[in-house]
């Protein structure tokens, strides 16, 4: 049986679009314009999939996401999508249970692998706080190395800027410094990674063979 994804998005047109490149993949495909539809559908039935906007007008998707998890209804992937993505929401996005992150306008293809890859790995379980997960990285900063606990006595901003860190830090040491292989895996353009490695002051070393600029 082929495997049914629901889209969660306000805009009719990317509904529409959607539903087409995964139909014609070979998928079936459910809409929903806003949270509340979403809700009612996820109560009545269990998708595969879930490709979730961020930015609705009823509910925001991470707040929906929230609810799942809260409610123990994230027992599907999510996928969040959103046209005016930061880092810190795909981050918060992950963090509380999505497992990738689409940045508007999706390529057919982008789309293609990450739903695919998504029904493959299945959902995430939250993790219900990151320090467990973050607590013995190291990260390399402004040329020091520095053993970082999660800062949660700190200003969020400042927090969030440490979170960023580790987070980045991390991929690139599952990915063995590839920018390109973390950029894809996290869902973000190369040349923004690369600028935002920069802001933070993240080193990335080179590698034998490695053609990252």
């Amino acid at each position: 049986m082929s495997k049914q994804i629901l889209v969660v998005d306000d805009e009719v047109g990317i509904r529409e679009l959607l539903a087409e490149i995964l139909f014609d993949e070979g998928y079936q495909v459910q809409l929903a314009e806003n949270a509340e539809q979403a809700r009612k559908f996820r109560h009545e039935s269990e998708p595969d999939l879930v490709l979730l906007d961020i930015w609705m007008p009823d509910t925001d998707g991470v707040t929906l996401l929230k609810e799942w998890v809260e409610q123990d209804l994230l027992t599907m992937p999510v996928v969040m999508m959103s046209g005016h993505g930061t880092i810190e929401t795909a981050v918060e996005a992950t963090r509380i249970g999505a497992v990738d992150f689409l940045e508007k306008p999706i390529s057919m293809q982008k789309l293609l692998n990450t739903v695919a890859k998504a029904l493959k790995e299945g959902a995430a379980r939250p993790h219900p706080l990151v320090v467990d997960t973050v607590q013995n990285l190291t990260v390399e900063i402004g040329g020091a190395t520095r053993h970082f606990p999660l800062p949660l006595d700190l200003p969020l901003r400042e927090a969030r800027e440490h979170f960023d860190a580790i987070y980045f830090d991390y991929h690139l040491q599952m990915e063995d410094g590839n920018v390109s292989r973390v950029a894809e895996k996290i869902g973000l353009e190369r040349t923004h990674l690369h600028r935002k490695l920069k802001q933070l002051g993240i080193k990335v070393a080179k590698k034998t063979g490695d053609n990252e600029s």
